[in-house]
C-alpha cells in the first residue's frame, strides 16, 4: 500500500484539492509541506498529535517537513473554534513558547540540512508593511466570501475584532510566503483550518498565474483532536513536568472503548494489518487494545524506558499490588500542615486532583475518592504527617492515581 492510501486506510484524510497531483506528490517523496503551531502555550499537547505523527509518516517517506511556529500569527489569535478573543500575548512569552515546542518535535521529525525545517511566521509578518499587505494581498480577498467561512460565522453573533478578521489573511500569507522562498508546494490542517488554508491556495494562484500548483490537504478529526488535549484535569501536555509519563500513560490507557481502534490506526505507526486483526476484539480484548495504544503513544513522547515504567506501574496498580514507585508524587510542605495534618480538601487541591475544595468536596460526597485504598468518609478527614513520611496513595474514582509525601 503507498502511502497516500495508507492515510485514507488510517482516516487522517478528509478534504483534498488536487487528489491526484497530491497522491503523487507524496507517495514519490516529492512534496515539502508545511503545518502551522501557534505558541499558545509552553508546551505541545495531546491534540498536536496526529499532525506530528503525520509530519513523521510524511518524512519517512522523503518527503521535508516544515513545522511553521506561528509567532506573528499568534499576535493576532485563531478565531477558529472559539467563542471569545484570545488573550494578548507578549513577545517574550511568545518566543519561550516557541522554543519549548521545538524541543519537543524533535522527538518526532529530524530537523537539519535537507530535512524538516522550523520557522517562525514572525521573522516575515513582523516586518510587513500595513498598507502594503492592504494592497497586495488584501485585494486577493473577497470580504463576503470570508463571512462565509465557518471559522467567522460561528463567532458573528458574539462579535469578532477586526484583529481577528486578519487571522485568514495572515495564514494565507504564510502559504504564499514559504512557497516563493521555501519551495513549500503542499499545506496541511484540520477541518477548521479549510478557509484558511484555501485562501493560501487562492493567494499563491492569483499572485503568481494559475500554474502555480500549490496544494491544500486537511486532516481527518484534527478538531477533534484538539479536543483531545483537554479533560477534567485540564490539558495532557506532551512535556513531562506539566504531565507525568505515567498520567499521559493512563490518558490513553481510559480512553472510550469506541475511540481506542480509532486512535490506534490514526496516532500509532502499528502496521494496519495488526490493526485490522483488533477489529472484531470485544469486551477484556479492548483493555489490551487500550495498553497497546497507551504504551505506544508514551513510547513516541517519552520513550521506551518512561512508556516501561508507566504501563508496569499501571498493571501494578490495577492488580493491587504496592508499586507505586512511578506513580505521580506531589510534595507536601510543613507549611501546608496545620497542626500536624492537612485535610482531605487541600490535599486534593495540592496534588491537583481537584480545581478547587468545591470540587474536592463533591468528589468525596459521591464516594470517589480514596486514600492508601480506603474510601475516604467525609470532607473532614484529614492526612497526618506522620502518614505523609511514609507515603500516601491516593486515588480518584477508579483509574486516577496519584501520590503525596511529605517534603
Amino acid at each position: 500500500m503507498q502511502l497516500y492510501d495508507e492515510l485514507v486506510a488510517r482516516g487522517l484524510i478528509a478534504q483534498v484539492t488536487n487528489e491526484e497531483e497530491i497522491k503523487e506528490m507524496i507517495n514519490n517523496g516529492k512534496a515539502t509541506f508545511y503545518i502551522g503551531f501557534d505558541p499558545t502555550a509552553d508546551s505541545l499537547h495531546v491534540g498536536h498529535f496526529m499532525a506530528l505523527c503525520l509530519m513523521k509518516r510524511l518524512q519517512m517517506a522523503g518527503n521535508k517537513p516544515i513545522a511553521l511556529i506561528g509567532g506573528g500569527t499568534a499576535m493576532i489569535g485563531d478565531p477558529s473554534g472559539r467563542t471569545d478573543m484570545r488573550s494578548m500575548m507578549t513577545a517574550e512569552t511568545i518566543q519561550h513558547n516557541c522554543d519549548c515546542f521545538k524541543k519537543q518535535m524533535e522527538r518526532f521529525i529530524e530537523f537539519g540540512e535537507g530535512k524538516a525545517q522550523m520557522v517562525n511566521n514572525a521573522d516575515w509578518l513582523l516586518d510587513l508593511n500595513y498598507v502594503d499587505v492592504l494592497r497586495e494581498v488584501g485585494a486577493c480577498f473577497s470580504v463576503n466570501n470570508m463571512l462565509r467561512a465557518e471559522c467567522y460565522k460561528q463567532r458573528m453573533e458574539k462579535g469578532l475584532s477586526f484583529l481577528e478578521f486578519n487571522y485568514m489573511i495572515m495564514q494565507s500569507y504564510d502559504f504564499y510566503y514559504l512557497y516563493q522562498n521555501y519551495g513549500c508546494n503542499m499545506q496541511f490542517g484540520g477541518n477548521d483550518q479549510w478557509s484558511n488554508m484555501l485562501g493560501g491556495t487562492e493567494l499563491i494562484r492569483r499572485k503568481l498565474g494559475k500554474d502555480a500548483h500549490a496544494m491544500t490537504i486537511t486532516l481527518l478529526l484534527n478538531s477533534e483532536g484538539k479536543k483531545m488535549g483537554k479533560t477534567a484535569k485540564g490539558a495532557v501536555w506532551l512535556d513531562p513536568n506539566k504531565t507525568t509519563p505515567f498520567d499521559f500513560y493512563q490518558y490513553w490507557r481510559n480512553v472510550e472503548d469506541a475511540d481506542v481502534l480509532k486512535c490506534i490506526r490514526m496516532l500509532t505507526f502499528l502496521p494496519l494489518e495488526q490493526i485490522n486483526e483488533m477489529d472484531s476484539w470485544k469486551d477484556a480484548q479492548l483493555n489490551t487494545a487500550k495498553e497497546i495504544l497507551a504504551y505506544e503513544l508514551t513510547k513516541l513522547v517519552h520513550g521506551e524506558e518512561e512508556a516501561a515504567k508507566a504501563q508496569a506501574a499501571a498493571k501494578a496498580l490495577f492488580a493491587g499490588g504496592g508499586d507505586d514507585a512511578n506513580m505521580p508524587t506531589t510534595e507536601i510542605t510543613a507549611a501546608q500542615l496545620t497542626d500536624g495534618k492537612i485535610g482531605i480538601l487541600n490535599l486534593m487541591v495540592a496534588c491537583k486532583l481537584a480545581g478547587s475544595n468545591g470540587e474536592a468536596r463533591r468528589l468525596v460526597q459521591q464516594g470517589g475518592v480514596f486514600v492508601n485504598d480506603e474510601k475516604v468518609p467525609d470532607h473532614t478527614f484529614a492526612v497526618t504527617a506522620e502518614m505523609l513520611k511514609e507515603g500516601v496513595k491516593l486515588r480518584k474514582g477508579k483509574k486516577v492515581f496519584h501520590k503525596a509525601v511529605l517534603a
